[in-house]
């Protein structure tokens, strides 16, 4: 079924240099944005208590990129696609992923939390988790060429989307505490429409090459979102969490910034041009919508079975 997806790597998709500036500067606001809502007296419970903090980190950057690594071993995609995958697992929590667990009746503070220490740590995890699990792939696959990718590049990259709009977003909310309560609503919906917009940029000047490959695309991230998922609700279950926080966990686990690794693919300077990685942009641009998807009939399947002791939630909106 995956056969033909070699012929997918060597697509070139259409993206102009002013959508890449577009991109990266909507990341920025987004990430601004999310540290608006940097308040420490929110999480004071969970970082009082902070098992299933941790417990959530690990199956974020630790399992999830060791499963997706499994399963591209197992299904064996085109290498492209592969690396597109390996690449989603290694960014941080979705920007959207608060907002569902606040429906599935999770542990929002919880849920918040991982977003932010994701989102900072993925300054150095993320490029971390794709040099270390692309490595391997590349030393175990005869299929791929091995990629002249600089590490410092795309740490530099993460460090200007991530770093410094996070960091303008805490300062602004200690001197302007008023103002930034009135602009999160609208940075939250701005965040959850770009979010889509990504993706939507990422297809519509490739629609026909789209429609020719979204079977077998829409298959493996089916499977490889459930298993995101499954594997932060398994951790946390076995590691005996309240149900609410292993709701938190499973989201947090399923629901990546893609829109981060798009922005990565379509930087030239850490993967050129020349290199047959259309499959990777597809794998990401196409988990930026599902994920959403299944993030909203997970949360409707746990919000019709309540939990009693619930804390207050936060007032999130997508």
């Amino acid at each position: 079924m995956f056969d033909n997806l070699e012929i997918l790597d060597s697509v070139r998709l259409n993206f102009s240099p002013t959508g890449l500036i577009i991109m990266n500067l909507t990341m920025a606001f987004i990430m601004f944005g999310i540290a608006l809502d940097l308040n420490y007296k929110q999480f004071r419970e969970v970082i009082a208590q902070p098992k299933s903090l941790i417990i959530g980190l690990i199956s974020q950057f630790l399992l999830l990129p060791a499963v997706t690594f499994i399963l591209v071993k197992i299904i064996s995609p085109s290498p492209a696609v592969a690396l597109g995958m390996i690449l989603v697992a290694a960014c941080p929590g979705g920007i959207i992923s608060n907002f569902i667990s606040s429906l599935a009746k999770g542990n929002v503070a919880l849920s918040v939390s991982m977003t932010a220490i994701t989102t900072i740590a993925a300054i150095i995890l993320t490029p971390a988790n794709f040099a270390l699990w692309g490595y391997l792939y590349e030393r175990t696959s005869p299929l791929l060429r091995p990629l002249e990718i600089d590490p410092l590049q795309m740490f530099m990259t993460v460090l200007i989307l991530m770093a410094i709009p996070i960091s303008m977003g805490i300062i602004f909310t200690r001197y302007f505490p008023a103002t930034a309560k009135k602009i999160i609503r609208p940075f939250r919906i701005f965040s959850f429409l770009a979010f889509v917009g990504f993706a939507i940029m990422a297809f519509a000047n490739n629609f026909d090459h789209f429609l020719n490959y979204i079977p077998p695309i829409f298959v493996i991230i089916l499977i490889h979102n459930g298993l995101g998922l499954f594997t932060g609700w398994s951790f946390a279950k076995i590691m005996k969490r309240p149900v609410k926080d292993i709701r938190s966990i499973s989201l947090e686990t399923g629901i990546q910034n893609s829109a981060l690794g798009l922005i990565l693919i379509f930087n030239p300077k850490i993967f050129p041009p020349d290199l047959d990685l259309g499959g990777m942009a597809f794998v990401a641009a196409w988990w930026g919508i599902w994920h959403i998807l299944s993030g909203l009939i997970l949360a409707g399947f746990w919000s019709k079975r309540p939990i009693t002791g619930i804390p207050e939630t936060l007032n999130l909106v997508p």
